[in-house]
């Protein structure tokens, strides 16, 4: 559980020079600048760098061919991050897909025909809002 100060961090794996990263990280900081969002605060993994590459292996939920991604986790106890559970792994997500993580609430890109490779706002927000929900 969250409690009510509490931060929720949303993790964004990219890497230099990809449209769908800088895609990505526009959507991301324009819904983060809503009210609603001000929990939330964005840290940001160039996974072609060594410090942005250990924490997207210590995730061990993305696959490294779905970049970009984000993942949702709150601090824990003892210093390090807690990865916020989906509440229903098993439910279709008919909005995200095949984009959406299955253990942990987040997204990466789905390059399926059906995905086309867009993680859109309404699917970012609908991300946040799972998250919100969990408190």
């Amino acid at each position: 559980m969250i409690s009510t100060q509490e931060k929720i961090i949303v993790h964004v794996f990219g890497k230099e020079g990809c449209d769908k990263c800088s895609m990505l990280n526009r959507r991301l900081d324009k819904l983060l600048s809503e009210p609603r969002y001000a929990r939330f605060e964005k840290t940001y993994h160039d996974v072609m760098s060594e410090e942005g590459l250990v924490p997207f292996c210590l995730a061990q939920c993305l696959n490294p061919s779905q970049i970009p991604a984000m993942l949702l986790s709150k601090s824990a106890d003892e210093g390090g991050l807690q990865y916020l559970r989906n509440p229903e792994p098993d439910r279709e997500d008919k909005l995200c897909g095949a984009a959406k993580l299955y253990q942990y609430l987040g997204l990466q890109t789905d390059y399926s025909a059906a995905g086309k490779g867009l993680i859109t706002p309404k699917m970012i927000s609908s991300i946040l809002d799972q998250a919100l929900d969990c408190l």
